[in-house]
């Protein structure tokens, strides 16, 4: 093997599983255009076009997912074998690229991934907030912090929070206007505030259960946001009943200024999770799941 070759190789399989340049790129720490140049000279070198190119779209040829079926297990072993070399290190290294969205970056990286900086400072993290589901093998992260229902079944997890439960809430004088809801149904005569689900395009529906049995309603209202503060604003200054999170409004629930409805069709769901798409993690990654783990003995913050 001529030196260089494996790097390529390396770079072949990162463009070929991201189906992107710029994706891939990004993963490797290197521009598009070296990353294109790399993948032209291999085809030239081998002499057979490996990926089929268009303006949108990048996909392996034929002859590209063959040496791909050969290659990624060999390019899965070396990564593990260099892995395993920070064991003998006097602390974990590297970076880690994490995913996760709004409500998972306040609750469980906001209290700790500072004090996880402080104590592995040669230990580079970046975040990516997004509400939308990714690939995190295809976008090229380490790992990704979401809702444990939204997880895919082939993915290792670790509880990073507490079972959380959603709360329908409005304030007094909204319901002095209003009657309070007596079933999920009646909520179609109140005014909601609506969540949009920018990747899935539609809004997020209001889910309850009682007695086994599970009930999704789409409410609607005169606002749709995309952001939990401006909802939680709304709600509080009582333009419509909002569907939170019970943590986030206990205390306004406890104090009367929100009003609780419909609460025994309220019930608990599995919290975050961290996720990842293999037993094999590096000791960076095994030292952030450490940090970020949750004790079933721990206060919501």
């Amino acid at each position: 093997m001529a030196r260089g070759d494996l790097d390529d190789l390396a770079a072949f399989a990162a463009i070929a599983q991201a189906r992107s340049f710029t994706r891939a790129a990004a993963r490797l720490g290197l521009s598009p255009s070296a990353l294109s140049h790399t993948l032209r000279d291999l085809e030239r070198r081998l002499g057979v076009r490996l990926l089929a190119r268009t303006t949108r779209s990048v996909a392996p040829t034929a002859a590209g997912r063959h040496l791909l079926k050969s290659l990624q297990p060999a390019l899965d072993e070396i990564g593990q074998g260099l892995a395993a070399l920070a064991d003998w290190r006097d602390a974990p290294s590297g970076t880690l690229r994490l995913t996760t969205y709004s409500h998972g970056a306040r609750t469980v990286l906001e209290p700790r991934l500072p004090r996880f900086l402080l104590d592995h400072p040669d230990i580079a993290v970046e975040v990516v907030v997004d509400d939308r589901l990714v690939d995190i093998v295809a976008d090229g992260f380490d790992a990704g912090i979401r809702l444990g229902d939204t997880v895919e079944r082939d993915m290792v997890t670790a509880r990073v929070g507490p079972d959380l439960k959603t709360v329908v809430v409005g304030t007094p004088d909204y319901f002095a206007v209003h009657p309070r809801p007596e079933s999920p149904a009646d909520l179609r005569e109140h005014r909601c505030i609506n969540y949009r689900l920018i990747g899935a395009g539609g809004l997020l529906p209001w889910e309850f259960e009682r007695d086994g049995r599970e009930v999704k309603v789409q409410v609607g209202g005169q606002l749709i946001v995309n952001n939990e503060t401006l909802a939680a604003a709304a709600v509080r200054a009582g333009a419509g009943l909002g569907y939170m999170m019970a943590h986030d409004v206990a205390g306004e629930i406890a104090d009367g200024r929100l009003l609780q409805v419909l609460s025994d069709w309220c019930a608990p769901f599995p919290g975050c999770r961290l996720y990842y798409p293999s037993r094999q993690v590096s000791p960076a990654l095994r030292a952030l799941i450490d940090a970020l783990r949750w004790a079933d003995n721990e206060v919501v913050p």
